[in-house]
């Protein structure tokens, strides 16, 4: 169904990067952050100021998990530990969720200068899904996610939406884990064999991956092919649109 095997029967969706074009956004909200928190650091210490790389401290530590792991695990790459602090801290506050806090800030500061813009393949293929009566769910671990939907035009059309509040109400782990997708498979009413998982970040792909579900596809919008098939990815395309194209049966590096 629309370049996926027949045994699927419900698609799950990442929402950053795959449905709309605001994973440049974190990315960069991600580096202003650290890179505050870094100079200051270094100033306090009297270390060097080595700066966030947007390239691959983004893609190792933070995309596609949840926000406050995102902070712990980039913080672990610099051996600096930070106390935990409370869900109110003020962004900047030096503990996890003040950073976090100032992330949050500045990735919504950025969306409201910018806006959202959707993937126009991958708007298109959720329509042709929607008319198609085919259960969508949107799994996203951005608890601005249906904020971000609206403003990219997707209102209306996602069954279920399975997103940060979602998974801190449900108690469900982030990405890599494969909670949040099988929690929206569960509320489409289909088991993982039959559901497919639509991710750009590798920390997804792996959570497709390990939650067995039928068919994992790999979104490449930076160059990351080949780490998106090592994590998982039984195919991996360049665009949503790929998909609907006869021409297109197969992974370009499928020599088959």
């Amino acid at each position: 169904m629309l370049g996926l095997p027949d045994s699927i029967h419900a698609f799950l969706f990442d929402l950053d990067g795959v449905l709309t074009q605001t994973a440049k956004v974190h990315d960069a909200a991600w580096k202003d952050t650290f890179d505050r928190f870094l100079r200051a650091e270094a100033a306090r210490t009297g270390t060097p100021f080595v700066p966030f790389d947007a390239g691959a401290d983004y893609d190792t530590y933070v995309d596609g998990r949840p926000r406050l792991d995102g902070t712990r695990g980039f913080l672990a790459s610099r051996d600096i530990t930070l106390p935990e602090g409370d869900p109110d801290d003020p962004p900047g506050t030096r503990t996890v969720y003040g950073l976090s806090n100032e992330k949050n800030d500045t990735v919504l500061r950025m969306i409201r200068e910018q806006g959202v813009e959707p993937y126009a393949g991958s708007l298109d293929y959720v329509r042709k899904l929607q008319a198609l009566d085919v259960p969508r769910a949107v799994v996203s671990s951005s608890a601005n996610c249906r904020d971000v939907l609206h403003a990219a035009g997707y209102d209306g059309l996602f069954d279920v939406i399975v997103d940060g509040i979602v998974a801190h109400d449900e108690n469900l782990p982030g990405k890599p884990a494969p909670d949040t997708f099988l929690a929206a498979a569960r509320k489409l009413g289909y088991p993982p064999a039959e559901a497919a998982v639509f991710e750009d970040a590798l920390a997804g792909v792996a959570a497709g991956r390990a939650g067995d579900f039928g068919y994992v596809v790999g979104v490449d919008r930076v160059g990351q092919a080949d780490a998106l098939r090592k994590h998982g990815a039984d195919i991996v395309v360049t665009d949503l649109a790929d998909l609907l194209d006869p021409r297109h049966p197969h992974d370009p590096e499928d020599p088959s």
